[in-house]
């Protein structure tokens, strides 16, 4: 078989990974390699279906609204990667699809006194324009009726009857300003440092997993607004593009942050890191608060409610399968639930950033 000379891996036919398309033995293409997760498929974080589903095909289209082009370098052990395939031999039918937008229900139709049934006429939702939104309500109101519903049972979320959620939005309510008065503000500078960081206006965009659910432009869209308002972006660890990519949209002189979610295999913690102070990210932010993600009923019920795998059909009438995990529970599984104040040494001890 020949060598792949950019990677040093097997140059592999889309033929011969379609061969390898059932439960027991599934190989699938993601980003121009094939993967055995004949083994991973039963703990993938998102359900089995969406990876024996995809057997022998390439699933890129599928992973891609989510995750980023190193994923299951990241998960899996090298030995897993089968080859990198010739693109000349992928075909249409090699090439698994996105399910097609499910459309809104309509209204029912309307029974005045008369009993007579009158069918109302529903308009199409348009999004209105950027200037037309005037504080954070009105965008989350756009964003519930032209995201996706699997993205909007994610952002919208919170764990289990969301009562820390509510209780989130009361405390911000109850903050006031206490206002100075005879003070001259015929010109103003919002402009201030942070953490070595010049910023336009006191506050800095923070870290929020999986931008690619709302836009496609994702964290790297981020990264150029942020230069655009002259704040901060605090760069997140479960991106939907690569560390490469997010750095990659950095204008010349462009300051950064960056999170941590500690991974449950430290080195691979220890190359992140130390990548974010070789490209000069100014300062690490560690999540220390979320050791599992929270239980988020919205977004589990959206999985929920998608369909089964035809492979899977014994495992349905065994009471095997479950479809109850959501966008959350397929990120959760890259943060070590072990982490406690004995590893402050460690974290000191592998970044100068501050």
């Amino acid at each position: 078989m020949a060598v792949d000379a950019a990677s040093g891996l097997t140059t592999l036919s889309m033929e011969e990974v379609a061969k390898h398309s059932t439960k027991e033995d599934c190989w699938v293409v993601l980003y121009g390699k094939a993967y055995d997760l004949t083994k991973f498929g039963k703990v993938h974080p998102g359900g089995a279906a969406l990876i024996y589903d995809n057997a022998g095909k390439d699933a890129t289209a599928l992973f891609d609204p989510i995750h980023p082009k190193d994923i299951m370098d990241k998960l899996l052990k090298p030995s897993l990667t089968m080859g990198v395939v010739d693109p000349a031999t992928i075909k249409e039918e090699h090439i698994a699809k996105p399910p097609a937008p499910k459309e809104k229900p309509k209204k029912a139709a309307a029974k005045p006194a008369g009993g007579q049934a009158v069918e109302l006429e529903v308009e199409e939702f348009v999004k209105p324009p950027l200037a037309a939104m005037l504080n954070t309500f009105d965008f989350e109101s756009v964003a519930r009726e032209t995201m996706e519903p699997q993205a909007w049972g994610y952002y919208s979320s919170g764990g289990d009857d969301e009562i820390t959620l509510r209780d989130n939005h009361m405390a911000f309510q109850r903050i006031t300003m206490r206002p100075r008065i005879l003070v001259n503000v015929r010109e103003i500078d919002m402009s201030t440092s942070f953490l070595g960081a010049a910023s336009s206006l006191p506050l800095y965009f923070t870290a929020t997993a999986l931008a690619k659910l709302a836009h496609p432009d994702g964290e790297v869209g981020i990264v150029r607004a942020a230069h655009k308002a002259g704040v901060p972006y605090m760069l997140p660890t479960l991106s939907s593009y690569t560390l490469d990519e997010m750095l990659a949209a950095r204008t010349p002189g462009q300051q950064l942050f960056a999170q941590l979610y500690v991974n449950p295999e430290r080195s691979r913690s220890e190359e992140y890191v130390k990548k974010l102070e070789e490209a000069g990210v100014k300062a690490l932010f560690v999540t220390v608060d979320a050791p599992q993600l929270g239980r988020r009923e919205k977004d589990m019920r959206n999985k929920f409610t998608q369909q089964g795998s035809d492979v899977q059909g014994d495992d349905e009438d065994a009471g095997d399968v479950d479809r109850s995990q959501g966008a959350t529970r397929a990120i959760s599984s890259y943060i070590d639930p072990g982490l406690c104040w004995e590893d402050v040494p460690w974290l000191k001890s592998i970044t100068k950033m501050k």
